[in-house]
């Protein structure tokens, strides 16, 4: 994979991981219930895919 690329999967990575933080903060405070289980699991899966990307970028 070209510098360039590698650039841009680490841009994607970061912002899935911002995405999950700020995801989790809001349900953590504005929502009950299964409503709450889902976006969290939401947010997991994108915490995931963020780490997977980072790990991308760096190989």
């Amino acid at each position: 994979m070209d510098p360039m690329m590698k650039m841009w999967v680490s841009f994607v990575g970061i912002g899935l991981m911002v995405l999950a933080a700020v995801l989790i903060m809001v349900t953590r405070m504005k929502t009950r219930g299964v409503l709450r289980f889902l976006l969290s699991l939401v947010a997991f899966v994108m915490l995931f895919a963020g780490m997977i990307c980072g790990l991308i970028s760096i190989v």
